[in-house]
């Protein structure tokens, strides 16, 4: 896929994977809607990478179909949006935990999903072309102490990207996942620092950078990638990861 001004729109893109993405996609020539939260760091990376910071909160229906309309309206049809946003906690076990903690972990993880693909599935069904890819993780296969709510929200958003491809796939629509493995970001030190678990055990130099799953993004556009469409492209796998030049 040609990237060059095109629109890619990123959620959760103030940092982490996110914005590792942004300067990947930035460096292929893409015109970059930010949606975040974190309105401040937003600012910072719209600056870096030349992208169009839009604070809001995926959860939001409303206001993050408005914010991708905008962004559209500046740089023409979304032809990518990454489903990246996403929070772990708070880590507790189930009868530790309050409902409201975990329904805001699930309209963060599913419904900003689902908010993101309504936004832009009518025009790319239209078009008969777009790309959406969704940040997953091996939780959602694995229960994991004190991740109930994580590991579940990250199983329906898988769900929910095969849902969008048997739907939007005849019509031209790629719609895939990628499983990043354990990535050195701000949420690895929220798990280290819970103490639950053997994924808070792990040394941080078991940790990939950010900047492999977002060079993998950017791979996962390409037509190399068409045989994941709806399904999961695993950056554990050494096979993955020498397709996108992480290894030799």
């Amino acid at each position: 896929m040609e990237l060059k001004g095109k629109l890619v729109v990123i959620t959760g893109a103030a940092r982490g994977i996110g914005a590792a993405a942004a300067r990947e996609f930035a460096a292929k020539g893409a015109r970059l809607a930010l949606i975040s939260r974190s309105a401040d760091a937003l600012q910072s990376l719209a600056a870096e990478t030349g992208g169009l910071a839009l604070p809001c909160d995926v959860a939001d229906a409303p206001a993050l179909k408005a914010a991708i309309a905008q962004a559209e309206a500046a740089f023409g049809p979304a032809e990518v949006l990454i489903n990246n946003a996403g929070v772990i906690g708070p880590v507790a076990r189930i009868t530790d935990g309050s409902p409201e903690d975990f329904n805001q972990t699930l309209a963060i993880n599913i419904c900003g999903v689902y908010n993101g693909m309504q936004a832009v599935l009518p025009g790319m069904i239209a078009r008969g072309r777009g790309v959406i890819l969704t940040v997953g993780s091996g939780a959602a296969y694995n229960p994991l102490e004190g991740w109930a709510a994580y590991c579940a929200s990250k199983a329906g958003a898988f769900m929910l990207t095969r849902a969008a491809h048997l739907e939007a796939g005849p019509a031209g629509v790629r719609v895939l996942s990628l499983s990043p493995g354990t990535v050195a970001t701000d949420m690895q030190r929220a798990i280290k620092a819970s103490g639950i678990n053997p994924v808070s055990q792990l040394d941080w130099s078991a940790h990939v950078p950010p900047e492999w799953p977002a060079k993998t993004l950017v791979w996962m556009c390409g037509a190399e990638a068409t045989r994941f469409d709806g399904a999961e492209v695993s950056l554990r796998d050494d096979e993955i990861r020498r397709a996108v030049g992480l290894i030799a």
